[in-house]
């Protein structure tokens, strides 16, 4: 494989860009930008193992092979054969094509497919010399994403989407993605000295990934990636990347997370995928009611996904949640608190308006993020920062 340098795309849920944006510049990538769904970086064969290993936020990693404008059928054909699909596939790989179309004449997923895949395969057939490609070998997933006539060909090095950590086998019916929740414990900005109550915590999905970011743990650690088993990405990168993150962890981390719920099953199932995240040390789960919310702590930080009713019925009952959520979190008024709903209405049932409100998608639902800012927890003492 003679290219070592390739331009990345991190996909991100509409509203969580510039929350990739920052995960990405922290692991040290460069000429970075920002646009609607997507963040665009340059990297190398390690730099994609470590994206997939450490983005939080992001959806899938993507090496983009080509962008170009196509309004028939014909330029899609030219365009996508243009690539040098040899270079990454190999005769034995599986190659599907998957598509995408927003405000463009062509707007056929099926043919877009079919006409891509037909593109790839004649290109295929100059290297190999072969007419029948039985698709056996390790998968090359392909995305053609058409946007207002504008292609961009996408190779995926992810497989399954980001959020799938292997930590999560049970959820709740209305379960957050892991990506979302990760992005929804950086935009609170906490830390680990700020103790965290999630009093709806569901399968503790955001309490899990909390203490994950609190010990540095890398969220991709325990599951597999479509790239790991490609001809061209060595095997020693992904060692030596999965090595480096295993000792990233803090394994002596201390913080105070702490979740409660009002059903047994939920807790359990919290308590199990905390278990399989590996931060089940970390994380205090309790069948409690909202109602019953307290803490002795004078500041810290409340962030929670309540239920917020599809039918009617529900959502009379989420709204007197809402109400009785108001009433509680006001008395810790020295906290911060983060709601995230798909309720419009939540403010008025709630009581208060939020300090700041934040637009959000957890998968197609349009979701808010509610956010009231107490006062600032006071810094701790220098040498225990510096003891981090």
């Amino acid at each position: 494989m003679m290219i070592k340098r390739f331009r990345v795309q991190a996909t991100a849920a509409f509203g969580i860009e510039s929350v990739v944006a920052d995960e990405v510049k922290a692991l040290g990538f460069d000429q970075v930008t920002v646009e609607n769904g997507r963040v665009e970086y340059d990297a190398d064969l390690s730099g994609i193992v470590r994206s997939n290993l450490w983005l939080r936020s992001a959806d899938r990693v993507y090496i983009k092979l080509a962008e170009f404008k196509a309004d028939t059928f014909e330029a899609l054909f030219q365009g996508v054969r243009r690539i040098d699909w040899a270079a990454y596939i190999p005769q034995e790989g599986t190659f599907p094509v998957n598509a995408k179309s927003v405000k463009s004449t062509l707007f056929s997923l099926s043919d877009i497919q079919s006409i891509s895949k037909k593109a790839i395969v004649e290109k295929l057939k100059e290297t190999y010399a072969t007419e029948w490609f039985k698709e056996t070998g390790p998968r090359y997933s392909i995305l053609i994403s058409i946007l207002k006539d504008q292609v961009l060909v996408l190779l995926d090095t992810s497989g399954d989407g980001l959020h799938k950590r292997g930590y999560r086998e049970k959820g709740n019916e209305a379960p957050l993605k892991e990506t979302l929740a990760a992005a929804l414990v950086q935009i609170s900005r906490w830390k680990s000295f700020i103790p965290m109550i999630d009093p709806l915590c569901g399968s503790g999905t955001l309490l899990i990934e909390a203490a994950m970011i609190g010990r540095n743990q890398a969220p991709g650690l325990n599951r597999q990636f479509d790239s790991e088993h490609w001809n061209w990405m060595p095997a020693s990168v992904w060692d030596f990347e999965r090595n480096s993150a295993r000792n990233a962890i803090v394994e002596d981390a201390s913080f105070k997370l702490e979740g409660y719920d009002l059903d047994p099953r939920s807790i359990r199932i919290a308590r199990e995928n905390a278990e399989k995240a590996g931060v089940a040390d970390f994380i205090h789960f309790q069948v409690r009611d909202v109602a019953d919310l307290s803490s002795r702590d004078k500041y810290g930080y409340i962030l929670t996904n309540p239920p917020y009713g599809e039918r009617l019925s529900d959502l009379r009952e989420a709204e007197k949640l809402y109400g009785v959520m108001g009433d509680r979190f006001g008395r810790l008024d020295t906290w911060s608190w983060y709601v995230i709903t798909a309720h419009e209405g939540f403010e008025a049932s709630f009581g208060k308006k939020a300090t700041k409100n934040r637009k959000l998608y957890n998968g197609r639902i349009k979701c808010y993020f509610y956010q009231y800012f107490g006062p600032r927890p006071p810094r701790r003492p220098k040498e225990e920062i510096e003891n981090d």
